[in-house]
C-alpha cells in the first residue's frame, strides 16, 4: 500500500497471521481478563495525551460515556503531553488492576516497559488513533485511514489552488504555475504524522516534479517540516520565519499544506499579521487542516481557512469500546486491516474508519446536519 520507515507496510503472510493471533481474548500476555466477569466488576484504563487539543477532550468524553453506559468503570488520565507522566499513569492503572488498557500515546515508542508490564498481567491493550510501536504487546489498533487523510489534504490544497475541479480531477482551466507553496508536518514522534505526510506528498509529487508547484524554502523533507507536539505557536513561528526569509521581496505564496487545525490557525495568524488576507477572497493563501475543530470550522465558514479533514471521533470511540468489550469477553475484535500497520515488531490488526473533506460548501451538511456541531457553535467558534 505505502511505505514509511520500519513501521509500515510490506508485511508477510506469516506476520499478518501473528498479528491476528495476538488479538485474541487472552490479551498480550498469558493471563487475560475473565470473560465471565460482569462489566461492573471491571475497570478500563484510558490513557489520553493532552487536554490542550479539542479533539482529545471530545475523544475522552465519548469513550468514558460509552464504557460507562455498558456498565464498565473507567480510569481515564490525561498526561498533558508529558511522556513520563503518561508512563506513570499507565503503570498506576496496571498496578490498580485494570482489566484492559486503551491508550492514545504521546510518543508511540515510549511505552514498551508499560506494555511489557501489561502483558505480564494478561491485560489486553488497544492502541487508540496513534499506533503503539516497537512492542509485540499491542493487541489491536483503532484509527482512521491516515494515509487517506494526507491524500485528502493534498487534494484540498490543489482544489483551492484551482489545479483540481470539484470531482478532484485535473481542472480544464488550471493555472499553469509555478505556484508557490509551503509544507508543514506534524510531530515526528506521532506515527500518524508520517502517514499524513506520506499521503500528501505522494499526491503532490507529480505537480512538484513538473514545476506546477514550487516550494521556495526547499523544505520538502518531513524532518524540516515537522511541528513538535503539534503546537500552534511552533507552526506560527515557523511560518513567520518562512515569510521573512523567502517572501520578503514580494514573492507570492499561494498555499500551505497544514496537517492539523491548530497548526492551520497558527499559520493563518502569521499570514494575516504580514498583511495577507484577511480572507481567501481578499488574498489569503489556501490553508488546509484536520480534525474539524470548532474554531477552524468558523474560519472555514468565514472564508478564512480553506479546508479541514473531519474524523468522526464518535465513531472512533465506539469502535474502540467494541474492541475492548470483545477482548474482555474473550472474543476477537473485528478487524478490517491485517496487513498495513507494522509497528516495527509485529503487524497490529486494525480497524480503520473513513474520513471526510470539509469545505465552505459542505460544512453544514457534514457537521451541522449530523449533529456534531450546532449552527450557534459554528457562528461563535466555540463549544
Amino acid at each position: 500500500m505505502h511505505n514509511r520507515r520500519n513501521f509500515l507496510i510490506g508485511t508477510s503472510v506469516a506476520a499478518a497471521a501473528l498479528g491476528l493471533a495476538a488479538c485474541g481474548g487472552e490479551g498480550a500476555g498469558s493471563g487475560g481478563p475473565d470473560p465471565d466477569a460482569a462489566p461492573s466488576d471491571q475497570t478500563v484504563g484510558v490513557a489520553m495525551p493532552t487536554e490542550t487539543y479539542e479533539r482529545w477532550v471530545a475523544d475522552g468524553a465519548n469513550i468514558k460515556k460509552g464504557l460507562e453506559d455498558k456498565g464498565y468503570k473507567v480510569d481515564m488520565q490525561y498526561a498533558q503531553d508529558d511522556i513520563p507522566t503518561q508512563q506513570q499513569q499507565i503503570d498506576q492503572m496496571i498496578n490498580s488492576g485494570v482489566a484492559a488498557l486503551l491508550i492514545a500515546s504521546i510518543d508511540g515508542a515510549s511505552l514498551s516497559a508499560q506494555l511489557d508490564n501489561a502483558a505480564s498481567q494478561g491485560i489486553p491493550v488497544v492502541a487508540y488513533d496513534r499506533l503503539l510501536t516497537d512492542s509485540e504487546n499491542v493487541d489491536f489498533y483503532v484509527t482512521f485511514d491516515n494515509y487517506k487523510v494526507g491524500v485528502s489534504q493534498a487534494n484540498a490544497l490543489m482544489f483551492g489552488l484551482g489545479l483540481l475541479d470539484e470531482e478532484f480531477e485535473p481542472a480544464d482551466d488550471a493555472p499553469e504555475g509555478p505556484l508557490n507553496v509551503e509544507l508543514f508536518a506534524g510531530s515526528l514522534d506521532d506515527n500518524n504524522a508520517h502517514l499524513f505526510w506520506k499521503g500528501a506528498i505522494d499526491t503532490l509529487q507529480p505537480y512538484l516534479d513538473d514545476g506546477t508547484l514550487v516550494v521556495p524554502s526547499k523544505q520538502t523533507d518531513i524532518e524540516q517540516a515537522a511541528t513538535q507536539r503539534w503546537e500552534q505557536e511552533t507552526a506560527q513561528k515557523r511560518m513567520e520565519t518562512l515569510l521573512t526569509t523567502y517572501y520578503n521581496s514580494g514573492e507570492e505564496l499561494s498555499g500551505v499544506l497544514a496537517p492539523a487545525d491548530p497548526l492551520s490557525r497558527g499559520i493563518i495568524n502569521a499570514l494575516q499579521n504580514t498583511g495577507r488576507g484577511p480572507t481567501i477572497e481578499e488574498g489569503l493563501p489556501i490553508v488546509t487542516g484536520q480534525d474539524a475543530e470548532i474554531a477552524s470550522i468558523k474560519l472555514i465558514a468565514d472564508g478564512v481557512q480553506h479546508s479541514t479533514i473531519f474524523k468522526d471521533t464518535r465513531e472512533l470511540a465506539e469502535r474502540a469500546i467494541v474492541a475492548c468489550e470483545s477482548m474482555l469477553k474473550g472474543e476477537d475484535p473485528e478487524a478490517n486491516d491485517t496487513e498495513t500497520y507494522d509497528n516495527g515488531v509485529k503487524v497490529v490488526p486494525s480497524y480503520l474508519l473513513p474520513v471526510q473533506m470539509v469545505l465552505e460548501s459542505n460544512y453544514e451538511e457534514i457537521l451541522v446536519e449530523s449533529g456534531y456541531y450546532t449552527e450557534e457553535q459554528v457562528e461563535s467558534g466555540q463549544l
